[in-house]
């Protein structure tokens, strides 16, 4: 299991914590306001405004937050902010590499914040193009094994998803990953739920083509610093091309 996965399953050990709770509650906010101005306001006929607020409710913000998210994004406030995506890429502890993509309304605040939030912790930022080209673009589905009395199998998650484009099935533990190309993520997600498969998520993500296998020291850094860049107001996400085992993983809870 590899970068943004594994990433993912510390991410949902750190998630009892109030204050982590209240920055993540922000980001999925940000996500809406912005799905909803690039593609509608509608969650119809907007399918990544759809899977933006499927993905809030489901991490429990409340849905007023949710409301007037919809409502700046639709002019209706007066003091909306402009979002803009930027991104940046840098290595890290045991000569891991990552991408950073924010949204901010201040480009110069996020260049400075970042910088220091990286260079704190341990790595290094590098030049554009330097490290994106090891990451592509793919649609992730996680869904929980856990789905009633008798848990759901791999062999039942292909039968669902393998008509509609979903290149991969892997097992996280707790959860199967499904990785597809990203235009084909929304009929992987109908398919589930027509199926009556509940899903965690579905995300465009930044996937690594390679990964690096790291040991329980760089594993403490490298959670160290992405941990440092995460709790940045104008950070969404954080891709890395590390890889952990299992006992790696589990030294760290």
């Amino acid at each position: 299991m590899s970068g943004h996965s594994k990433w993912a399953t510390i991410k949902r050990k750190k998630a009892a914590i109030d204050s982590k709770r209240s920055k993540a509650f922000a980001k999925y906010i940000k996500a809406i306001e912005v799905a909803a101005r690039n593609g509608g306001a509608d969650p119809a006929g907007n399918p990544t405004l759809y899977d933006a607020i499927t993905k809030a409710k489901k991490n429990s913000v409340p849905g007023d937050n949710i409301d007037r998210a919809l409502k700046r994004a639709a002019g209706e406030d007066a003091n909306s902010s402009q979002w803009e995506t930027i991104m940046y890429e840098g290595y890290g502890p045991g000569g891991i590499a990552f991408l950073i993509e924010c949204l901010s309304d201040n480009r110069n605040r996020a260049a400075s914040e970042v910088r220091v939030a990286v260079t704190r912790n341990g790595g290094t930022m590098a030049d554009p193009g330097s490290v994106a080209y090891m990451f592509s673009r793919k649609g992730i589905i996680q869904v929980k094994k856990d789905q009633g009395k008798t848990p759901l199998t791999e062999d039942q998650i292909l039968e669902v998803v393998l008509d509609f484009g979903a290149e991969e099935v892997n097992d996280l533990g707790e959860n199967f990953e499904i990785v597809s190309s990203p235009s084909d993520l929304v009929a992987i997600r109908k398919s589930l739920e027509s199926a009556g498969f509940e899903y965690e998520s579905a995300d465009v993500l930044f996937q690594p083509s390679l990964t690096v296998p790291i040991d329980v020291d760089h594993a403490k850094a490298v959670v160290e610093l992405i941990d440092a860049i995460e709790d940045l107001d104008d950070v969404q996400n954080v891709f890395a091309n590390f890889d952990m085992s299992e006992e790696v993983l589990a030294s760290l809870s």
